[in-house]
């Protein structure tokens, strides 16, 4: 029963805008939060890209994994408001010690700009995240819920809104964030030394999730609060196991069939209880396929943000990196949410269709598998464009002369000529068993072989200057760069060592007549200092690069004028992306439009079908189906290895396809309930029964009454 009735608003509990409020506040925490944690580990902490995507994807399983914890938290101790509002308090004092974790000046004891004790700030940021998962965890399934709650009988339409409002509320706090603390991030802030501000990029989320908790605990006199009925997990483990136990035994023909295989429990336990489990196992029988949308619909941050890096990002005038392509989904949500209610579905209504919750989410999974094919098909428009790189016995060779003498240079079957400060058009490939012998001559100079134990399965640079001198140099580079970025390297054509800045990035100690490592650079123009004291003061040491697109590499030789000053010539290593990333527009679209019927009737589905007692348990089951999602992925690109990538996604699609066609006939058997009606059956039951017992006991008092 509820202990307080919350006032009425155009038809919608006022209790519900301050939870409303609540989760746009939360998630606004959480996505800000989680936008930042890459780059984190990276960056500050200095670790590799492995160790970083493995503490992050194991703090994304661990958030929707507390999910059950927290049901059972609410459901069977403390109730779904304490819960919220405890695990509230922990979830923010986790956002505080992680932004305290990433404060340099916590431990730069020397002040030169790096912290002293590491270890510190990665027990600080990992006590931190731990008590997040703990916190957005335990609340996701119960703040939904709770919401649910405050609805009365005969305002299912106004709830079904409701939960579509806080969909929305969900997303548009991810939108904001996601673009608001990479711009605070990028800050420069510090005590003793300037750094990237990561304890206000950290600071914010703290400070919206404690806003977040103070305006729940603001409304906390309108809501409809329920106690929790016990440990309801317990009992109805206990009884699913006595009713297997009790079918065992009774498994002889003499015996005769029950109607459910719960029945079988009737002889220890109450029929309200059987009728309530029998709600839930029905529920979670369908939510078997489910793993599979969020299976695809999890990529966007993974391989479709990976698709994107090989993709060009200018679009009209404005440029987009590839990790920004993720925010046309929260975008696109913001927009279709309420074109889908307000419209949407109010014409599928007066049409006589009768588009009940599982059609729309049996919707959802193909409009999901649809936005697959497309990305496959953008796929293979972008593999037409990338370079190819040397596989198995095959080794790659270009040709770079940084001399001032015209050049021959003769490989196997093929001989080229290049004037100076000039490269061969392409990297020419090559089986490593067959290169037998590479030569270089000049007019009038003799042959000089060319030798080297070429590396299979790379690429090379073969730097000439003259015809008695040259140096193989083994590229690092086997793909595009990674997140559309641009791999630069100089040569070094002087006769003595260099150093040269580009945007803040050192190349050290560049040695006369050899290539430096690849470093790698966003989009826009770059400026690079050249420094060496062999160089005239009065020469410019300091140049800008031609405008840098999207996932190209080039090499810049840094060569003497007659002056003695420096003069530089660039060289294309990989082309720019030339596919636009506009492409992705409709697989965006098409996978919003599904995660809109999907995720947010799923939502409403889950907590009409449960019953009272069980609410937040289910919605931590609809929680858990998006950690399932997450570990088939891992499973099937694991196992896969495909070669190509548009294949991985034509599976998915086939998957997807097949799983939705199951969840459609699944659906067609499946019975819509009303828990309440039920439950008050069973209350009307249980009265009637009580009566004749009450009448007797009147009676009897009334015969001791004396006359």
């Amino acid at each position: 029963m509820g202990t307080s009735k919350s006032k009425s608003v155009f038809g919608y509990p006022l209790s519900i805008f301050f939870i409303v409020i609540n989760e746009f506040c939360e998630r606004f925490s959480y996505y800000g939060m989680k936008a930042l944690l890459i780059l984190y580990f990276t960056r500050f902490f200095g670790w590799d890209g492995n160790l970083s995507t493995a503490i992050y994807h194991t703090f994304v399983a661990l958030c929707y994994l507390t999910p059950i914890l927290g049901a059972l938290i609410a459901d069977s101790w403390l109730g779904k408001f304490k819960t919220i509002v405890s695990l509230s308090v922990v979830y923010t004092i986790g956002q505080a010690v992680t932004a305290v974790s990433s404060i340099n000046d916590l431990s730069d004891f020397n002040h030169d700009g790096r912290p002293d004790s590491l270890s510190t700030h990665v027990a600080l940021s990992m006590i931190g995240l731990a008590l997040i998962a703990l916190g957005t965890g335990g609340i996701k399934p119960c703040v939904a819920a709770f919401g649910g709650d405050q609805f009365e009988e005969g305002q299912e339409n106004q709830r079904n809104r409701f939960f579509s409002i806080f969909y929305l509320a969900i997303n548009a706090g991810s939108l904001l964030s996601t673009i608001i603390t990479p711009i605070l991030r990028v800050q420069e802030c510090g005590i003793h030394s300037k750094q990237a501000c990561y304890p206000l990029a950290f600071g914010v989320p703290a400070a919206l999730m404690a806003v977040a908790l103070i305006v729940f605990i603001i409304g906390s006199s309108m809501y409809k609060k329920f106690e929790p009925q016990g440990n309801i997990m317990a009992k109805v483990a206990k009884c699913i196991g006595f009713a297997i136990k009790n079918r065992f035994r009774h498994r002889s023909k003499e015996f005769p069939k029950r109607e459910h295989w719960l029945d079988w429990a009737k002889e220890k336990y109450d029929e309200r209880l059987i009728s309530q489990i029998k709600m839930v196992t029905r529920v979670m029988f369908l939510y078997i396929p489910l793993p599979m949308f969020w299976a695809l619909f999890d990529q966007q941050g993974s391989r479709w943000t990976l698709q994107a890096t090989t993709m060009s990002g200018k679009i009209g005038l404005i440029e987009i990196q590839p990790d920004q392509m993720q925010t046309v989904n929260a975008i696109l949500i913001v927009i279709l949410v309420p074109i889908v209610d307000a419209v949407v579905y109010p014409l599928i209504a007066k049409c006589g269709f009768n588009f009940t919750s599982l059609k729309k989410m049996t919707v959802g999974m193909f409009l999901a598998s649809m936005a697959f094919v497309v990305a496959a098909v953008v796929q293979v428009e972008i593999d037409k464009t990338l370079p190819v790189f040397p596989e198995g016995n095959e080794v790659q060779i270009k040709v770079l002369n940084i001399g001032n003498n015209s050049m021959t240079i003769y490989f196997p079957g093929n001989n080229v000529t290049l004037d100076k400060l000039s490269q061969t058009d392409e990297f020419m490939t090559f089986d490593v068993d067959k290169l037998t012998s590479i030569s270089i001559s000049s007019t009038a100079s003799p042959f000089t072989p060319v030798i080297h134990n070429f590396t299979q399965g790379h690429r090379h640079t073969l730097l000439v200057w003259d015809p008695n001198n040259y140096r193989v140099v083994q590229d690092d580079l086997n793909q595009k760069p990674e997140k559309g970025e641009n791999g630069i390297r100089f040569v070094n054509a002087f006769d003595e060592s260099l150093n040269i800045t580009m945007a803040e990035k050192l190349y050290e100690n560049v040695t006369s007549h050899s290539a430096s490592e690849y470093q790698f650079f966003p989009s826009g123009i770059k400026r690079f200092t050249i420094s060496s004291e062999n160089i005239p003061d009065e020469c410019k040491t300091s140049f800008e690069t031609p405008k840098l697109e999207f996932g190209s590499a080039y090499t810049y030789v840094i060569s003497r004028k007659d002056d003695g000053c420096p003069e530089w010539s660039v060289f294309e290593d990989i082309a720019p992306n030339t596919v636009n990333m506009a492409l992705q527009i409709p697989q965006y679209f098409l996978l919003t439009c599904g995660e809109v019927v999907f995720s947010v009737t799923g939502l409403e589905f889950s907590y009409s079908q449960a019953p009272s007692n069980m609410k937040s348990v289910l919605q931590a089951g609809w929680l858990l189906t998006v950690a399932v999602g997450n570990i088939i992925v891992l499973i099937v690109a694991g196992a896969g290895q495909f070669k190509e990538q548009w294949a991985e996604y034509v599976l998915f699609a086939s998957l997807l396809l097949v799983v939705c066609i199951i969840f459609a006939i699944m659906a067609r058997f499946y019975t819509y309930i009303n828990p309440a009606e039920i439950e008050a059956q069973f209350d009307m039951d249980e009265e009637k029964k009580k009566k004749p017992d009450n009448l007797y006991s009147t009676s009897d008092t009334v015969s001791q009454t004396p006359m």
